[in-house]
């Protein structure tokens, strides 16, 4: 999946980039820093998702927030998720129109990561493996020439 790289000039400067390991957010500027302080980026594997809140701008600014696995979302409001590091604001058509596209394509990822994976099972044995695995025993002193040989008759059909 290529990444999709959302850039927000709102309460800040904030990067919101989408790719194949997860969701990542980069903030830059004085304001951030006051509100999130010198963190540095932040990437959530879509495993450790559990929800995406959509809040649409209106009277205050809109919001993006990932609920992840041992959080605590933030039930404050806009207020509130401007201390959260989990949640990144925006504001304008433009922007909430972008974060409804990212929020489906997260979402499909959740599912994607919740799916059961078959589980793969390792190969049984040849009967050549075996009977190398029962040599090295034999020259081990662990089983007896005629231990060794007994098992190789019957693995070989003889």
């Amino acid at each position: 999946m290529e990444p999709k790289t959302v850039e927000i000039r709102s309460n800040g400067h904030t990067f919101l980039t989408v790719d194949d390991r997860g969701v990542t957010i980069r903030r830059q500027g004085m304001l951030n820093a006051l509100n999130q302080g010198f963190k540095g980026a932040k990437t959530i594997p879509y495993a450790s998702i559990t929800a995406v809140q959509l809040k649409k701008p209106g009277m205050t600014a809109g919001y993006i927030q990932f609920t992840i696995l041992g959080g605590r979302e933030s039930p404050g409001g806009v207020l509130a998720a401007t201390k959260d590091e989990n949640t990144v604001l925006f504001s304008g058509r433009d922007h909430y129109a972008e974060m409804l596209a990212i929020k489906a394509l997260i979402e499909a990822k959740i599912q994607d990561y919740s799916r059961p994976r078959p589980s793969v099972q390792a190969a049984p044995d040849s009967n050549l493996d075996q009977i190398a695995k029962l040599k090295a025993l034999l020259d081990s002193g662990a089983i007896t020439q005629e231990e060794f040989t007994a098992k190789k008759h019957q693995l070989l059909d003889l």
